[in-house]
């Protein structure tokens, strides 16, 4: 059985170097993002857009000169990834599609107790096999039924139904509206008959489990977010998992100087262990569901940072602010902010920035920050950051932003 024990330090430096945040292992390009999405299994998608998806402001920290079209590119004309649930709804490699198969399975028991969908099922895959793609605005069953998020048009929960069941992928969409088309036109023939290579539910958890750990490189056996989204998967399954992935030699047993809780990474990716911990200096704006921070429990004992997402806070329960970005300096959490994106001026406004204790304001930091929030307006598609005057004052960011 393998066991290493690693410093709090040299953990998080494991971190940063396998989710390649450093820029001397970032990724490049459309095969950048295929590379990266291969390592840890899935990105996380969430329909916010205030500076980006978050699936885009993953990819933007890690990709070098990352531009949006790239992502939708390989989702919906090369079709080498694909929108699915994983992590709840993610986007993963489309060769993944034959390891869900118990999920789509579990989705179409579950369609079978739903009446209204189970009536119009036929009906609407004959629509789109006639017409081609549509979105629920295209359909006219407009009666209201129960729905997991709200009640909803019968039209949005048949395309959605048929969506998890696999019937359906999403085709394309427009910002946030889904076009959903048949399976068999997009996918080729030789994947969809592929079979499950997980024949066993115990192979099941065992490939569940190692892609969960994937995802961030180490985790432990606690619950939080990170286990998140594994329909039929208990802890009990999960304890089970681990201790016969150890005994495999799959995982190795992880302990951190300072936490009590036993840690876990995959064999396969030890070699992050003996990447060289110095070099460039840098900064790194994270998105709020960015597979580093997954488990804010971990983050906080390891990183001695505490980020919530405020946005579905009433406003009055909030900390800092509705849309709030953490800011990553090598291997520690020095700031957040609060940004907003004015398409119309090609602008990005500060609307606040919240230091971390204990940061001193450096020479090499301000550099950092500055060629961080460079490569960050290039994203964008804009051209100047500015701040409120009391801001800059208040938060001495005078050598960042400019005046309102």
């Amino acid at each position: 059985m393998d066991k290493i024990s690693l410093s709090k330090a040299k953990a998080r430096d494991f971190l940063i170097s396998y989710q390649g945040l450093k820029p001397s292992n970032q990724f490049s390009g459309k095969q950048g993002i295929i590379d990266f999405i291969h390592r840890v299994g899935c990105i996380q998608f969430d329909p916010l857009n205030v500076v980006g998806f978050n699936q885009e402001l993953v990819l933007q920290s890690r990709i070098y000169n990352f531009c949006t079209h790239m992502l939708q590119e390989l989702l919906y004309k090369e079709r080498v990834l694909l929108d699915g649930w994983d992590k709840n709804m993610s986007i993963y490699l489309t060769e993944d599609w034959p390891c869900f198969s118990r999920f789509r399975a579990l989705k179409r028991e579950q369609l079978k107790n739903v009446k209204e969908v189970q009536a119009i099922r036929h009906d609407v895959i004959s629509i789109i096999k006639e017409k081609g793609p549509v979105s629920s605005k295209d359909l006219s069953y407009n009666q209201i039924v129960d729905w997991p998020w709200a009640p909803t048009r019968l039209s949005r929960a048949a395309l959605e139904s048929l969506y998890f069941a696999g019937d359906l992928i999403i085709y394309n969409k427009d910002r946030t509206r889904k076009m959903y088309d048949v399976t068999d036109r997009n996918l080729p023939e030789q994947l969809l008959l592929k079979e499950d290579p997980n024949k066993t539910f115990e192979q099941y958890v065992d490939w569940y489990v190692m892609r969960r750990i994937g995802a961030i490189g180490l985790l432990w056996d606690r619950s939080g977010d990170a286990w998140l989204g594994i329909r039929g998967i208990k802890s009990s399954d999960r304890k089970m998992s681990l201790q016969r992935l150890i005994e495999a030699g799959k995982l190795i047993e992880v302990t951190i100087h300072g936490i009590s809780n036993k840690f876990y990474m995959r064999k396969t990716d030890e070699s992050f262990l003996t990447k060289h911990s110095g070099g460039q200096s840098y900064a790194s704006i994270i998105a709020p569901l960015d597979n580093l921070i997954w488990d804010r429990k971990l983050i906080k004992e390891l990183f001695e940072f505490e980020y919530i997402w405020e946005v579905y806070k009433p406003v009055n329960e909030r900390s800092y602010g509705y849309y709030v970005l953490p800011i990553l300096h090598n291997d520690r959490f020095i700031a957040r902010f609060e940004p907003v994106k004015d398409k119309k001026k090609k602008v990005l406004m500060i609307k606040n920035w919240w230091w971390e204790p204990g940061f001193t304001v450096s020479e090499q930091l301000k550099f950092d920050l500055k060629t961080c929030f460079e490569r960050f307006i290039r994203y964008l598609g804009v051209e100047q950051i500015l701040a409120d005057s009391n801001l800059i004052e208040e938060k001495n960011l005078g050598w960042l932003v400019d005046e309102k």
